[in-house]
């Protein structure tokens, strides 16, 4: 069979699974014009059509419900030798896809990266920095392996996550020659506040913290919103981990105590319908190690 040919049946089984060629088109990661051809090709090259069209979506034609249940078995079996194959054999050479929300770039994922990667010279690792939601649909869609995100946001079935740590909020100000505050009460009078858009995850911990703050402008990145702060727009809510480096850069330092006390817990999450492979249990195993430095 040529790999032409099987990427073709595999997306055939894709689209049968989920019942609509938009909903494949996602998980598959490319666009609905190209799955329709290659449906179409594949119809062709079969002479059967092997979907009916109606209302509900797509049903499978008989000749379909014959493709289906010949090749799906097969793929099946080739894709579990090739994960017990790595589980026994160990991990020499792949790809690990990973997504996070922005601001665990910044004191959690390089370390963790750098030293699997150490270790794992030949496993190929990208990551992609996103909002909360937009982690979550990678890895529902399969285009991420494995998730960093914050459990407040993890309401989904086809996912599983594994609990890492809790993170605290700390507000971070310009570093002026007096000294800062050793403590600030949010609910004293509201602050004026760069924040994230409303689609963010700590947007909403302000949102419902219960207590009121003005906001000074909205940036979709850590780095834009602590260039703000250093000028003088506003102070901001990070995590309390945050580098000093990173805050010395700008000129900034934290007040930790804070009030009320603003927390989450971090975790990992992927997809539940299919065990981890075994590069991704791996940097799990890393990252539940670089967790335990930070609880």
């Amino acid at each position: 069979m040529s790999d032409e040919l099987d990427r073709k049946i595999r997306n055939f089984l894709c689209i049968s699974m989920h019942g609509s060629i938009s909903a494949a088109s996602e998980q598959l990661d490319i666009s609905q014009p190209s799955l329709s051809r290659q449906l179409a090709s594949l119809e062709s090259y079969l002479g059967n059509p092997l979907f009916r069209r109606t209302g509900r979506g797509l049903i499978l034609t008989d000749a379909g419900k014959h493709l289906a249940s010949m090749t799906s078995p097969a793929f099946m079996a080739i894709d579990a030798a090739i994960v017990q194959i790595r589980d026994e054999f160990g991990i020499t050479q792949g790809s690990l896809r990973l997504a996070t929300v922005h601001t665990l770039t910044y004191y959690f994922l390089g370390d963790l990266v750098s030293r699997f990667v150490h270790q794992n010279q030949d496993v190929n690792v990208s990551f992609m920095a996103r909002s909360s939601t937009e982690v979550v649909k990678l890895v529902e869609s399969g285009r991420a392996d494995l998730g960093f995100v914050y459990d407040s946001e993890v309401a989904s079935k086809e996912l599983l996550s594994s609990g890492l740590f809790t993170e605290s909020m700390a507000i971070i100000i310009k570093a002026e020659l007096e000294p800062a505050p050793l403590s600030i009460d949010m609910g004293e009078q509201p602050l004026r506040l760069v924040v994230f858009p409303s689609g963010y995850a700590l947007r909403r911990m302000l949102d419902t913290c219960g207590v009121p703050y003005v906001v000074a402008a909205e940036v979709e990145t850590v780095d834009a919103m602590l260039e703000l702060v250093a000028s003088g727009v506003g102070a901001c809510v990070l995590p309390a981990h945050i580098p000093n480096r990173v805050l010395e850069q700008y000129s900034l330092t934290r007040v930790t105590d804070v009030k009320p006390l603003l927390k989450r817990k971090v975790v990992a999450i992927y997809r539940s319908d299919s065990p981890p492979t075994a590069i991704t249990r791996s940097i799990l195993g890393f990252a539940m190690d670089a967790a335990k430095s930070l609880k």
